[in-house]
């Protein structure tokens, strides 16, 4: 009779590892995150809040309090989600991909409009987007079919797989219509594509694809979408109308100078010449008070943000860590980019939030939410184990 097989396979000393998670928690991520928020209070009040009586104001109007409840309970969500490993996340992507594409079919059907897209769900007190949520819904997803070990990335196939997943929520939210976030949505797969080992040929053909559909694209668009897109190239074009916002924006740039005029001393913002000032060009009113100086740290810190989401990346225990970390990392670089650009006049204005500093509930639970899966990569990389015998 033969020697019994020996096998040797690594075991998780759940224990051990759970005192040392907390260890591995990224606290310099989470005190860069927190720095933004209040940033962003901080600006909500003197762009907004600051100008309107606090007397007789119910306080569940007052768009700084409102921030603030959306922050803390979007940390704490976080926080817990940080604690759940993230497979079991992965795992139950089936239900959540139905999740993202129900709740899309719903504000199609029963949502309200605002801004020209009809986005949002009204809930009680306050109104929910669920294409944000749909964001980081779909990072789950695309992890389980990008991050699968040994299913051939070198192929085609899984790349075409994960396309025809993320269509259906990218048409959902464009039929909105929302161009913005679908964009959002689609720059976060061809980056976790990337990341994930997909040729490059392959990334290559998708652009030319897409380049090829641009002029249907165009088409399709409603009108204050191409509206926007021609007023970017022709600022000057209609200076009281479509231009309006974004001259008053290049304004605000312009005026704050090198260190800036002050808190609450910005004309565009305290006199209202700037629209929409708390949401999509706060950071407009953030150069024109703090300056270039100002902007310059501001930059800095979203820099540092998706820097260690990288790193969370890089240090990921597998596949599907790796690529949950470097979504989430895709995701903000994008919006904030896309963000700044429009303010700056450098891209065409898309009605996108500055991630966790413009107000706005979903916007920012959602981006914390996504930091707290990036979290659970961080608290498992390296975890302690060991050998045993079978």
């Amino acid at each position: 009779m033969g020697a019994p097989a020996i096998s040797i396979s690594v075991v998780e000393q759940p224990h051990r590892a759970k005192r040392g998670a907390w260890r591995r928690f990224d606290w310099l991520l989470q005190l860069i995150t927190v720095l933004l928020i209040v940033l962003g209070e901080v600006m909500i009040y003197s762009s907004y809040e600051a100008s309107f009586a606090a007397s007789g104001q119910p306080l569940m109007e007052n768009t700084l309090f409102r921030q603030s409840l959306f922050a803390l309970a979007g940390i704490v969500l976080s926080l817990l989600l940080a604690m759940v490993d993230y497979h079991v996340l992965v795992r139950l992507w089936r239900w959540v991909y139905l999740v993202a594409l129900l709740s899309l079919g719903v504000v199609l059907g029963i949502g309200f409009t605002s801004f020209g897209a009809q986005s949002w769900v009204d809930v009680e007190l306050f109104g929910v987007q669920p294409s944000e949520l749909a964001k980081m819904l779909m990072l789950l997803v695309l992890s389980h079919w990008l991050g699968r070990e040994g299913k051939g990335l070198e192929g085609a196939g899984p790349f075409l797989l994960s396309g025809l997943l993320i269509i259906p929520p990218v048409i959902l939210i464009y039929l909105q219509p929302d161009f913005g976030t679908a964009l959002i949505l689609t720059a976060m797969w061809v980056c976790m594509a990337y990341v994930s080992g997909v040729r490059f040929r392959h990334l290559l053909v998708l652009v030319v694809g897409g380049a090829a559909l641009a002029p249907m694209i165009w088409f399709q668009m409603d009108d204050y979408m191409r509206e926007r897109i021609i007023t970017f190239f022709l600022p000057g074009d209609d200076p009281s109308g479509a231009s309006y916002n974004i001259n008053q924006a290049l304004i605000s740039i312009g005026s704050g100078g090198f260190w800036g005029k002050g808190f609450m001393h910005g004309t565009q913002s305290q006199l209202h010449f700037l629209r929409v000032r708390h949401t999509d060009f706060i950071f407009s009113v953030f150069a024109e008070e703090f300056g270039f100086v100002g902007s310059l740290l501001l930059i800095g810190l979203f820099a540092a943000l998706i820097l260690r989401l990288f790193r969370i990346a890089a240090q990921a225990p597998d596949a599907q860590g790796r690529l949950l970390a470097a979504g989430v990392g895709a995701m903000i670089f994008v919006q904030a980019f896309i963000n700044i650009g429009m303010n700056a006049n450098l891209l065409p204005v898309t009605g996108l939030p500055l991630p966790l500093v413009s107000y706005g509930g979903s916007s920012l639970i959602t981006t914390l939410l996504a930091l707290g899966i990036a979290q659970s990569v961080a608290m498992r990389r390296g975890g302690d184990a060991s050998m045993s015998l079978e």
